[in-house]
């Protein structure tokens, strides 16, 4: 039986068990099919308080796990597959076994929905971003990319015009999804062109290590032509990965969980952190906060005994 356990180990995740670790909870860290989270595919975080020259996304994530370990949290690597929040103790099913726990930490975090393409896997974080506020400032009077039309990924576009050259929208129909008024702002900016009826068929070059241009297929046409590109960013949007909780929580229309009163969710000892409830920020540094807030509300529920 177990305290405490976390699922996800990217920053919530990780905040949440160094919390929960030195409160003498030793909390039980379940990896999930992303060990690490969304920073272990970027390269140099510059946006992390306290880094002022900046460092690699994997170091940040290794420096939180020992830290947490130092105090006692343990790991164990795959992801849950399925849960029981009918009663506590609550029962998480993890591959290969069965865990009990009386508070549950839910940091599983989102992924971003990507293209996939093999060009766009390899060249992850040498040009491809799925984060404008991540990586915009690296891309300084450089042409980029954008793949998607909805709010997002209007978003990200208008935040790219502050640093790149010129910023060109490709998305896949012939109109956007984006909100009206994130349309008109997109329309109206003098940085932003847009390619309808596309999609990325093939980004280059892989053999350099770097963008370099994008193949597009024209989906109406089927003619492909080529464009000289430093830079990819994907904002197709975002899964939370919350699936197996689908009927056990409240959650939003997209499938992420709603928190109260901090972290609380619907079910009282279960609580959420990171990305997995916040649909607005996706940043390392409020990932880590909410954990943090996870931990102490767990602390304070068990404390309570159980209120």
């Amino acid at each position: 039986m177990r305290q405490v356990i976390i699922l996800g180990s990217g920053p919530a995740g990780l905040t949440a068990a160094l919390y929960s670790a030195r409160a003498h909870l030793k909390p039980l860290v379940v990896d999930g099919h992303e060990a690490g989270g969304q920073l272990t595919l970027t390269t140099m975080v510059e946006n992390y308080p306290g880094f002022p020259d900046g460092l690699m996304g994997p170091d940040l994530i290794a420096s939180m796990r020992k830290q947490a370990e130092r105090f006692g949290a343990s790991f164990r690597g795959g992801s849950a597959t399925a849960a029981n929040l009918s009663r506590r103790p609550f029962r998480i099913t993890i591959e290969g076994g069965v865990e009990e726990c009386q508070a549950l930490i839910i940091a599983t975090g989102a992924s971003a929905k990507l293209l996939g393409l093999e060009s766009e896997r390899k060249l992850m974080g040498h040009g491809v971003s799925t984060c404008a506020t991540c990586d915009g400032f690296f891309f300084q009077d450089q042409d980029i990319i954008v793949v998607g039309g909805g709010d997002s990924a209007m978003e990200e576009a208008l935040f790219l015009t502050k640093f790149a050259k010129r910023v060109t929208v490709m998305h896949r129909r012939d109109k956007l999804r984006a909100s009206k008024i994130m349309q008109e702002k997109a329309f109206k900016n003098p940085k932003i062109d847009f390619v309808w009826d596309s999609i990325p068929d093939e980004i280059l070059d892989v053999h350099q290590g770097k963008v370099t241009g994008v193949i597009s297929k024209n989906l109406k046409t089927s003619t492909s032509a080529e464009r000289p590109v430093d830079g990819v960013f994907v904002a197709i949007g975002h899964t939370p990965n919350t699936q197996i909780f689908r009927d056990l929580l409240d959650m939003d229309e997209l499938g992420y969980i709603k928190t109260h009163d901090g972290t609380r969710t619907s079910v009282p000892g279960v609580f959420a952190a990171g990305d997995v409830q916040d649909r607005v920020y996706r940043q390392a540094i409020t990932a880590a906060g909410s954990g943090c807030m996870a931990a102490m509300d767990a602390e304070r529920f068990l404390e309570h005994g159980g209120h």
